[in-house]
């Protein structure tokens, strides 16, 4: 059973945001450049590739229209739109850095959504700090990687079980 620490209608949300920002996106950019757009909790991570500084600031102007977003991380960078191996490669990577994470058995793997653009992995997720530290430090060390971005929203140990639907342990007596 796959857990996600969101609210059902926040994952909902999630969907929506990233349909209706590309929309945006697309619309003011058309097909200059290679925009991606991925909202875990409504926090919007953009990233690709654009062809300038206007054209970064317009996709983040179209993001900020749209319903529900609490925050912004642009991370365009400004070139050409890459390659389909440099994209392929970065699945790979994103692929790689999941493995170890079922691998390590530190935390649910589930809990942490992974974007690599460039060699760059961003983490998502709702995590507790532990979590947060034991996932970088699990990306880091993967082959390929170039740098690590933490976007987490760190919660605490006590509202990471209730979202997993667990109870505390009862105090000892």
């Amino acid at each position: 059973m796959l857990i996600d620490r969101r609210a059902g209608e926040t994952q909902v949300t999630d969907e929506g945001i990233e349909l209706r920002a590309a929309s945006r996106i697309s619309d003011k950019l058309g097909d200059k450049g290679h925009v991606n757009v991925t909202s875990y909790n409504r926090l919007v991570l953009l990233t690709g590739e654009v062809p300038n500084a206007a054209a970064k600031d317009d996709a983040e102007a179209a993001v900020k229209l749209v319903a529900n977003v609490k925050s912004i991380s642009n991370e365009l960078a400004i070139g050409e739109s890459s390659a389909f191996s440099a994209r392929s490669n970065d699945a790979y990577i994103t692929s790689k850095v999941k493995a170890r994470f079922l691998d390590y058995k530190r935390f649910n793997a589930n809990h942490v959504k992974v974007v690599t653009e460039a060699g760059v992995v961003f983490l998502m997720g709702l995590v507790t700090l532990n979590e947060s530290n034991s996932a970088v430090e699990i990306a880091r060390t993967t082959g390929g990687v170039k740098k690590v971005v933490r976007l987490f929203e760190i919660i605490t140990p006590e509202a990471a079980m209730a979202a997993d639907g667990k109870t505390p342990a009862a105090p000892a007596p």
